[in-house]
Formats: structure tokens, sequence, C-alpha cells
């Protein structure tokens, strides 16, 4: 699919704040985030989803499918942040109007649960975006330096070197260099898509993941999921994000995450680099998804560089 890039966030830009997901956890912090986006220029848009929860949802299916393929089909909308992540979007990815994707991109913005959203836009529409923070999650007290990080790529400021917000440096762990599309997002949401027409060809492509919550055994389970339906052998390279809670539970034999890495990874035939910080914790990368990039590890160090732009 021929990338569809979404125009550059300017000041004056209308952006569509969209829950496909789970219901903002706190209500002031989503007002606070919408009016942090107002004050910043932005012509802010909020549908019906919010103050219409169905269980663990945003609104149930329809209202929240209607919402967004009515997003997706307005010229006038330049970019779709995301309230908060959870669940549901899944149930949304057979429902959606490519056609209307495909003709107005649009740079989609969200993490954890969006990662099904961007995963199939780029899949099915071309679609570049970014995976990072949400109206209700990070934008009421954003963290200076992973704001502007963030700025930088919804700016479309030149590619180069994606360092982290403290210049926090990759960990090598296998050596090796590589250049592929870099697509990724929550490794669970990665697993659940596997078979699916909605989940990218991972084939040649710098796949970066993280997970929250999740206990060793399940994690391990992911990555065989991974391994054993051919996606893990054919990447071009690995990076390895934040791992948030997911220690095992008191008491219980497991084994250690690093244990767990080892075992798929050791004999990796592609550069691999853990110390991504990316994942659910307020000091963090926004990281592209859909863009060509060259990752570089040797024994002793690793970097990620950006080819080209998200936007432009």
């Amino acid at each position: 699919m021929k990338p569809r890039i979404p125009p550059a966030l300017r000041q004056g830009a209308t952006i569509a704040v969209i829950g496909p997901a789970s219901c903002p956890a706190d209500g002031d912090k989503l007002q606070t985030g919408l009016a942090r986006l107002r004050a910043l220029g932005f012509s802010v848009l909020t549908g019906r989803t919010f103050d219409q929860p169905h269980g663990y949802l945003c609104g149930d299916d329809t209202v929240r499918l209607a919402e967004l393929n009515g997003y997706l089909r307005r010229r006038d909308v330049d970019a779709l942040f995301c309230v908060r992540g959870g669940y549901g979007s899944l149930r949304l990815l057979a429902g959606l109007d490519y056609v209307a994707a495909r003709a107005h991109p649009k740079l989609l913005v969200g993490y954890s649960d969006i990662t099904a959203l961007q995963l199939a836009l780029f899949r099915k529409a071309g679609w570049r975006s970014l995976s990072g923070p949400m109206v209700a999650v990070e934008w009421d007290a954003p963290d200076p330096a992973s704001d502007r990080l963030f700025w930088e790529l919804a700016l479309g400021g030149e590619p180069g070197v994606l360092h982290g917000p403290h210049d926090e440096p990759l960990v090598p762990l296998v050596a090796g260099e590589a250049e592929g599309v870099l697509l990724g997002g929550n490794l669970s949401m990665i697993v659940s898509m596997i078979g699916t027409p909605y989940l990218p060809s991972l084939k040649n492509v710098l796949l970066f993941v993280e997970e929250v919550g999740e206990e060793p055994y399940r994690i391990d389970r992911m990555l065989a999921q991974l391994q054993l339906s051919g996606h893990l052998d054919q990447l071009a390279g690995l990076l390895l994000g934040g791992f948030t809670n997911c220690a095992p539970r008191p008491g219980r034999p497991s084994l250690t995450l690093e244990e767990i890495f080892d075992h798929y990874l050791r004999g990796a035939r592609y550069p691999v680099a853990k110390g991504l910080p990316y994942g659910h914790f307020p000091v963090k990368n926004t990281m592209p998804v859909g863009v060509t990039a060259r990752l570089l590890v040797t024994e002793r160090r690793a970097g990620l560089t950006l080819l080209e732009p998200v936007v432009q």
C-alpha cells in the first residue's frame, strides 16, 4: 500500500478527539487536556462517545464506529487524537471506511489499544501515525521533554536519530544493522491481530513493542505466538520498549523477562535492542508508525534513525 502522508499539525488545524476504545478514567483530566489543545491554537471537535459509556467501552460499537467514520470522511479534519486506550478498538476494524481514510489521510495519535487502529489503517489505507500521548492521559500535564519530542514529529521536523526524552540510550542485545518500515505498539494488540486481514505484513519490518500489566508467562505466550506464526523470524529488527507492571505475582514460580527475551531472541538474525523509552509511563518517546528507519546495533551501542518524516 502506497503511503498516505497526513498533514503536519500547524496552528489552526482541526483536531477531532475520539473515543474508539474505553472512556476517560478522569473527566477532569480530559477537560484539561481539551483546554490545552485549544490554548495551543487548534480547533478541537468532540463527539458523543465521552458521555455514553457502554460497560468498559466509550459508547457502544454503533456509536463509536459512526463517529469515527464521520471524521474519516471529513476533508476539514486534520488529525484524530484519542482520549485513551483500554479496550474496544479491535471491535471497529471491520467497519472502518478505509476508502475514505485513503482519500483523506489524517494524523492519528494514541497508543496501547489504539495500536489496532494504527496498524489496520496502515495496512488498509497506507496511513502513517504517531503512537503517542492521549488527551485524557498525558495532555493535561505533559512531561516537557516528552512533549518536545512529540511536537518535533507532529510538526514535520527533519528526520534523524530518534533520541529518548533525556537521551536515554538503547541497550544492545543482538548486533546488526537493518532498514525497514517502523511498525509496532502494544504487544498483546499485535498478537491479537495475527490471522486477521488487518495486521500488516511484518516481513522486513523494524518492530517496536511494549506491554503493561502482563505477567512473564503471558509475555512468553505472546512471543511464542509471534514465533510459531512465522512473524518473529521475518523481522528486519526489533526494539523492546517498557514492560510496565509485568512482574510475576509474589510467591509464584516464574522466569524473568530477561530469560524469556533471551530464549526467543538470542539466535535472531537481525539487530535487537532494548531500553526504548516507550510505553505506559509518562516520560517517553512518541513512536512513528509507518516510516522507514534504520536500526544499528553494535556490541556497545544501539541507535534508531528515522529516514523520512511522519507528516508533510
